[in-house]
């Protein structure tokens, strides 16, 4: 019988140890995370650090711009409809080629006409990436049009209210809020 106590004791000893190293773990795990947040938005996806300037955020105000749609719709910011999402890609980037499926299913299921992709044509052919986005958003090939949004890494989705005003900026579609467009 003292085997049988001795035994349990030292199985349960065992638990707590592994039960207080399994809970720092997860600390150190969520302080990571938290880490790792920051550095996404400040590292560009393609691995070169951000340029020069300042990238937008929520409550600012975008630049003005004046781009065309390749359905040939003029667009400037007074004319994006309230709670605008908009998405950034770039042809040579390898985080938008991964994000780009997603973000086309999460667009089929919104209007249209309150969902826009400009794919940046500085580097890039950006027909693939216009082939997939054109029957579910509208989309907008230019540079200058990224420049008015002080996007400076891709892939980069905001939403924009119809001042211009910045209502959310996030890394991924899905860290937009809940409240985006239906």
């Amino acid at each position: 019988m003292p085997y049988l106590i001795a035994v349990v004791a030292l199985v349960g000893a065992l638990c707590l140890v592994d039960l207080v190293l399994t809970l720092g773990v997860v600390r150190r795990l969520r302080e990571h995370t938290k880490l790792l947040d920051g550095l996404y938005e400040a590292v560009d996806l393609m691995g070169g650090p951000l340029g020069g300037g300042r990238q937008l955020s929520p409550g600012d105000v975008v630049g003005d711009f004046e781009a065309t749609t390749v359905d040939g719709t003029r667009l400037t910011r007074e004319l994006l409809p309230d709670g605008t999402v908009v998405a950034f890609l770039s042809p040579d980037c390898s985080g938008c080629h991964e994000k780009l499926p997603a973000f086309a299913s999460w667009a089929a299921g919104q209007d249209r006409s309150r969902v826009l992709a400009v794919v940046d044509n500085r580097s890039g052919d950006p027909a693939e990436m216009v082939t997939t986005l054109q029957p579910v958003a509208q989309v907008i090939v230019d540079s200058a049009v990224s420049d008015a949004f002080g996007v400076q890494s891709f892939p980069t989705f905001l939403q924009v209210a119809t001042d211009g005003k910045l209502l959310a900026v996030a890394p991924e579609i899905s860290r937009l809020p809940a409240g985006s467009p239906a």
